[in-house]
C-alpha cells in the first residue's frame, strides 16, 4: 500500500471520482461524479432524509453509514441543514433509499480507484 492508493481512497469517499482524476482515468471519473451526484439530487428532489447518527434505532445507524459514503455531500447537508426529508411526500421513502443508495455506490467507487492506484484493475 502506497501513498497514492490511500490518497485516491480518501479523495474518492469525499467526492465521487475525485480518486479517479487523481490517477488520470478522466473519463470514469466524470460518469461517477455526474451518476451518483443525479442520483443524489433526485433523492433530494423527492424529499428524501439524510440521517445523522442516532442510537435509538438500529436502521438509522445503518443509513448514517450509507450515507456518509459520500463524504462531502455528507458534511454540506448537515453544515447547511439540506435533506430534512418530507414525510408527507409520498417519495419520501424512494428519495431516501436514493441518497442511501448513492452513498453505497460511492464507496464502491472510491474502493475501484485503490484498486487501481495499488496495480490490482487495469
Amino acid at each position: 500500500m502506497n501513498a497514492k492508493s490511500v490518497a485516491a481512497l480518501i479523495l474518492g469517499w469525499f467526492v465521487p471520482g475525485l480518486g479517479h482524476v487523481l490517477l488520470k482515468r478522466y473519463t470514469k471519473a466524470l460518469i461517477f461524479f455526474v451518476c451518483i451526484s443525479a442520483m443524489t439530487a433526485l433523492g433530494l428532489l423527492m424529499g428524501g432524509k439524510v440521517y445523522a447518527f442516532q442510537t435509538e434505532n438500529p436502521l438509522t445507524i445503518l443509513a448514517f453509514f450509507s450515507e456518509i459514503g459520500y463524504g462531502a455531500f455528507y458534511l454540506l447537508s448537515r453544515f447547511l441543514a439540506f435533506g430534512g426529508g418530507d414525510l408527507t411526500s409520498a417519495t419520501f421513502e424512494f428519495g431516501t433509499a436514493y441518497i442511501a443508495g448513492a452513498g453505497l455506490l460511492n464507496y464502491l467507487v472510491a474502493l475501484d480507484a485503490f484498486d487501481i492506484a495499488l496495480g490490482k484493475k487495469p
